[in-house]
This record gives C-alpha cells, structure tokens and sequence, in this order.
C-alpha cells in the first residue's frame, strides 16, 4: 500500500479562490479585510512564515500590514495592539511566536480583542471551543479539519490519537474532532510506550514538534496520518514529525511536510480574517 497525498498546496488555494468572492462581496460595502501581524526579534523562521501570510492576503485581496518592533520592549508591543485594536481598518491581528526572551507571550496574546483574535489563542476563544462554539478556532487544528473534511474521511465513529498536547494545536484539535463524533486520544512525547497507542488510531495527527517520532511500525495499516511538524534542520531543510518515506506505505492518506497543513493554516488565518470582517459589518442585535 502507498498512501495517497494530502495536497494541503491544492486545497488552501482552492480556499483562497472561494474567500476571494467573499472579500469582492464585502469591497460592495466598502470594506476591505485587514489583517495586522506583530512581529518582535529576528528569528529567520517566523520570517519566513510571516512572509508566506503576507503573499497570500496579497492574493486573496485582503489589506495586511506588518509591524516589526525588532527589539521592542513588552509595552511597546501592547501599545501597538492597543492602537491596532482600535483601528476600524484592522479586523484580525496576530503575534507571530515565539516572542524574544523578556516578553510574556501570554500577557501580549491576551491583549488583542476578542472580536479580533483570528489565531483564536485567547482564553475566551479557546474556552468557547469546549462548548463547541468558538468565534475564531485556532488555525491549524481548523486547517486540519479542512483537510479531513475535503479528503471525505470518516470522522464520526472512528478513533483519533494525538501527539501533542499544546493549546496551539494538540487540546483544540482534540475538542474539534470530540465535536465531530470522534473518540481522540491524546498522547504526548513522553507516553510510555507511545506506539502502543498510536497503533490504535484510525486518524494519527502528530504534533510534538520532534522530526520523524512517528515511524511506519508505530502506524495502523490503512491509518490517515496528518502531520503537523514542521522543524527545521541543522542542514536548513525542513521535516515534520513523521519519517514520510517509511509511513506512507502503511498509511491510507498522508499530509507531506511541506506542503501540507502548513498552507492551510494560513488560509485558515485568512477565513478567519474575512469572518471577523464580515461580522464587523453585520447588524448588531440587541
């Protein structure tokens, strides 16, 4: 058996193609979705990430503007999410992680308002998930729901294992596919015997930040595995946290690295940029 590819590439384009109508119908209004990306040091990485957000929001039409306080101190940070907050231009603002050293992550993410929090990492956003009714879900667990989603795999009934336990990825992906019917496990780097309960899964998402954790022995024949990894090498190149070559001949269907969840997170960043857009021009109800 050879796994059929997850092409996450194909699938978040044709996201960006279905926004794009709805960012036409809004600019009928007069508004064009605005998206803010805070970024402080210098790690080449989140660069490079926030590089790929900007091309995309460039192609789907959005309005993006990126703030670099290289060096910036923390209020520094939260005055210019107090401003952006504030600015009617502005309808999704994200921190691009991980912050400098000296800066409290978690005091600065819960800073940006709530109707603008299209990361979905505040407290409200993610204890709204556990009812089931979120306003903005975090990205990538929202983007690999898309995935399954387009891919017609069968989430009710079936079991899904976790590797990771991150309120990025690991809790919220668990509370989405609880909510789709799904029985999930959730494991982490450190279960013992981690094998043992990943062959157990009939969806294996794997995201432990640790490249190749997941080998084709520790896989369920016909499994669909999605990986979520995306470390860097010393060599420079990239890797996920699945030995690809060896687990796409057990698995059913597989996400590559890259070239896999990774776009679709940022179309999943874009989607939530474009709702909070049009919620803003929604009639508000008493």
């Amino acid at each position: 058996m050879t796994a059929g590819i997850i092409d996450g590439n194909a699938a978040a384009k044709r996201v960006r193609e279905q926004l794009k109508q709805r960012v036409d119908a809004l600019r009928t209004k007069g508004i064009t979705p605005g998206l803010a990306v805070i970024m402080t040091g210098d790690n080449p990485a989140s660069k490079v990430y926030v590089g790929n957000k900007t091309r995309a929001c460039a192609d789907t039409g959005l309005h993006y503007e990126v703030h670099a306080l290289e060096g910036g101190s923390e209020r520094t940070v939260l005055a210019t999410l107090d401003k952006l907050n504030r600015d009617p231009r502005i309808h999704g603002i994200i921190v691009q992680l991980p912050l400098p050293r000296g800066l409290d992550a978690e005091r600065i993410t819960q800073a940006i308002a709530e109707e603008k929090d299209v990361d979905g990492f505040s407290w409200r956003s993610l204890g709204a998930l556990v009812t089931g009714h979120p306003a903005f879900a975090p990205c990538t667990p929202l983007g690999v729901m898309e995935l399954l989603d387009r891919a017609k795999v069968t989430l009710e009934g079936s079991h899904a294992v976790i590797v990771g336990r991150s309120n990025i990825v690991g809790k919220p992906m668990a509370l989405m596919l609880i909510s789709r019917g799904t029985t999930v496990t959730v494991c982490n780097s450190k279960t013992p015997d981690l094998g043992k309960m990943t062959r157990q899964a009939d969806i294996l998402v794997a995201a432990a930040g640790k490249p190749g954790l997941i080998t084709a022995g520790m896989v369920k024949p016909g499994a669909v595995v999605i990986d979520v990894g995306i470390n860097r090498l010393s060599g420079g190149g990239l890797a996920g946290d699945v030995d690809f070559a060896g687990v796409k001949e057990v698995a059913s269907m597989i996400t590559p690295v890259p070239g896999g969840v990774g776009p679709m997170t940022v179309a999943m960043l874009l989607a939530n940029t474009v709702a909070a857009a049009e919620r803003a021009t929604s009639p508000r109800t008493a």
